[in-house]
């Protein structure tokens, strides 16, 4: 039986033969410090999809309505148009909306234009994580201190800005539970064989 060598030995050993196999880039300098304290923004990311629908749908009339129809040429107060949806109208008769027991009217405004609070303040819906933190306060909150949502750019921000997600970037609003997914391979250990 071979002799084992120690893990930090066999690091070393690794780290040698990746140098001695011109692996290491010696041009490559760290930046200079940063010395300003002055910081870039966070900015939260504004989706595309905000009022507009983001795949095909068929309307109750049976007609295909392509992806990034705007909400208002349905739901918008010009009755000159065959497709508005009035007030008390069944509309969106094959959507399912899979979000606890919520129906339309408890986010949406009755024309279906803006969102509102659950005191029925209208906000738009580019202000839509004040609509769902009130009732998702602790994914809320962990967003705030960045263990939820997710977010790119820089760390130190007094190097460039971050970028971070909005709650509609990763979650449906309208089934906003992710599925769950079988994964392509199982798990399976190496050292164990094929089993």
């Amino acid at each position: 039986m071979a002799a084992r060598i120690p893990l930090l030995a066999s690091l070393l050993l690794l780290l040698g033969a990746c140098q001695n196999e011109g692996y290491t880039d010696t041009s490559r300098t760290f930046a200079e410090p940063v010395q300003s304290d002055r910081e870039f923004p966070e900015v939260i990311h504004e989706p595309t999809s905000f009022g507009v629908l983001d795949a095909p749908l068929i309307s109750d009339a049976k007609r295909e309505i392509p992806a990034g129809t705007a909400c208002v040429t349905c739901h918008g107060v010009n009755p000159d148009k065959d497709w508005t949806a009035n007030p008390g109208d069944r509309f969106h008769t094959n959507v399912e909306i899979e979000h606890g027991n919520l129906q339309c009217n408890q986010c949406h405004s009755d024309d279906r234009t803006v969102l509102h609070l659950a005191d029925n303040t209208p906000i738009p819906f580019v202000d839509v994580m004040r609509l769902c933190s009130q009732c998702h306060g602790p994914q809320y909150a962990n967003y705030q201190h960045g263990a939820h949502g997710g977010k790119n750019g820089y760390w130190d921000r007094r190097q460039g800005p971050q970028i971070r997600n909005n709650c509609v970037d990763c979650h449906t609003p309208h089934s906003p539970k992710f599925k769950q997914v079988m994964p392509v391979l199982p798990p399976r250990d190496r050292y164990l064989g094929s089993e």
